[in-house]
């Protein structure tokens, strides 16, 4: 198994928005939906499901980012991946977290 459990991310072409594979096979905006591989078979799935959805357009860029339990939170790790879950970290009234 991998060292942590990890979810997918890419863009949308159209918008730019960080969008994420939710366990439906669908892409979330929000972090929160994304399915979470605890596997590195699972992991394989989502990140080939991802270069397919690529490949048919629309997407950008998919790959996997490593993610932590806290209770029964999950939270990404790398400070990347929070800033892009979280929106930018300046001018705190734009973005995701005007919401």
């Amino acid at each position: 198994m991998a060292k942590h459990p990890q979810a997918l991310t890419a863009n949308r072409l159209h918008d730019g928005e960080v969008v994420y594979l939710t366990k439906d096979r669908l892409w979330s905006t929000e972090f929160a939906d994304a399915e979470i591989a605890e596997t590195d078979d699972t992991a394989k799935e989502l990140l080939a499901f991802g270069l397919e959805a690529c490949e048919e357009g629309g997407l950008l860029d998919p790959y996997l980012f490593d993610v932590k339990r806290e209770g029964t939170a999950v939270q990404p790790i790398k400070v990347r991946e929070i800033i892009r879950a979280k929106g930018p970290t300046v001018r705190t009234d734009l973005g995701k977290q005007t919401a």
